[in-house]
């Protein structure tokens, strides 16, 4: 086992300096995995241990899962495995001060800790255990500390109320972060499936706005977007054709070419979709928006419904316009049949400049490797033939 410096345990102000100082950047974390290391973190720094572990209880799947753990990579076990499950399942903390002479977890240890520990050449030897619970008084995961880093290399009594105390305070601060994560998911499906809709009225598949959303996230992080950003304009972006839910089918399934009068009717899906999302105070619809609005815009300012120029045109309007050009001209419709790879790449390279901002044009031909992966892992083929595959896996009879 590496030697570790031998540490003191804090004092009152120090604790208190450390609990002030996490729970002001845990109120201000809404990502879950880093959330998960700030707790880790904390109780270690709370009861000067080596490693500190947070585990969760997936009621699904009936597993204890760590994203984040000092010294290990990422586990998933059984919720009835080892002195975790042990105190999940039973409620109760435990408290070891040698894994390798205690009498009470002998087997539990010898399969577990004893057994990493002759793969790794660590040494464990004081283990807590503290399960925590939700506002309903449910079990929702367990804080797990191992080894003291102090002269005593023993967990104290103190130790055992300090980290009760954290995974107190992780069980009301890990209960909020889920409950925003299944809103967000909720909104992201919400979106999504909006999206659909308004694509399956022209009768394009749901995959035409799966790979709009992936390829519009590419494109942002090669042009140096913010992975926030990003990941928002990728959950956004299948709204882009929101407003065909109100364009007459009579235009809209139109096999030929359409007339001036209707073609303005079609264009009209830009602000439908604009004044169906405008008035909503979530960033997300706001920028859902935008990109609804303006991703029929131009950089040479010949675009609609506004005829934008340049970088009038909001970025996320800009990276959508080429995103949403190169899967329809890839795809076959009702009017046209696609277009080969090459004669899309030359259309691109006439239109840098024209139609497309060049700067978004040169990212997409830097990121086309990954945009054509996406295209043929996302392929309406692919999704055909993963659905018939999986009727047969049910016995039920594929579509004729």
């Amino acid at each position: 086992m590496e030697k570790v410096r031998v540490k003191r345990d804090l004092d009152s102000q120090e604790m208190l300096r450390v609990i002030f100082d996490y729970a002001a950047k845990i109120a201000n974390e809404r990502r879950l995995d880093n959330l998960l290391m700030l707790m880790a973190d904390m109780g270690r720094q709370m009861v000067v241990s080596d490693r500190c572990t947070v585990w969760m209880l997936d009621r699904h799947s009936n597993e204890l899962y760590s994203t984040v753990a000092h010294g290990v990579p990422p586990l998933r076990i059984p919720s009835t495995a080892g002195l975790v499950g042990y105190a999940v399942q039973s409620g109760n903390p435990i408290f070891i001060d040698d894994a390798y002479t205690n009498a009470e977890f002998k087997d539990v240890l010898q399969h577990g800790a004893i057994a990493t520990d002759q793969r790794t050449g660590y040494r464990t030897k004081a283990l807590m255990v503290i399960p925590f619970r939700n506002n309903e008084g449910e079990i929702m995961g367990a804080y797990q500390a191992v080894n003291k880093l102090t002269r005593s290399e023993q967990f104290s009594q103190r130790d055992l109320e300090y980290l009760t105390l954290a995974a107190s305070y992780a069980g009301k601060s890990l209960e909020s972060a889920l409950l925003t994560a299944e809103i967000e998911e909720t909104q992201k499906e919400i979106i999504f499936t909006m999206g659909e809709i308004g694509e399956s009225r022209s009768k394009e598949t749901g995959n035409h706005v799966k790979r709009v959303a992936e390829y519009s996230y590419l494109l942002a992080i090669g042009l140096g977007i913010s992975q926030q950003e990003a990941e928002l304009l990728k959950i956004a972006s299948p709204m882009h054709d929101i407003g065909k839910v109100a364009i007459p089918d009579a235009v809209l399934k139109k096999p030929g070419k359409l007339t001036d009068e209707e073609f303005e009717i079609m264009k009209s899906h830009t602000t439908i979709g604009y004044n169906l999302l405008k008035n909503s105070n979530r960033h997300l619809l706001q920028t859902a928006a935008v990109v609804a609005y303006q991703h029929h815009e131009k950089w040479n300012g010949r675009g609609y419904p506004c005829g934008l120029q340049g970088e009038e045109i909001h970025i996320f309007g800009r990276i959508t316009a080429i995103a949403d050009v190169f899967d329809a001209l890839g795809s076959e419709r009702v009017y046209k049949k696609a277009w080969e790879l090459d004669r899309i790449l030359n259309l691109f390279k006439e239109e840098r400049g024209q139609h497309f901002d060049p700067k978004v044009v040169d990212v997409f031909m830097e990121q086309l490797p990954q945009i054509l992966k996406v295209r043929d892992e996302h392929s309406d083929l692919a999704s055909e033939e993963a659905a018939a595959n999986g009727k047969l896996a049910r016995n039920e009879p594929a579509a004729k």
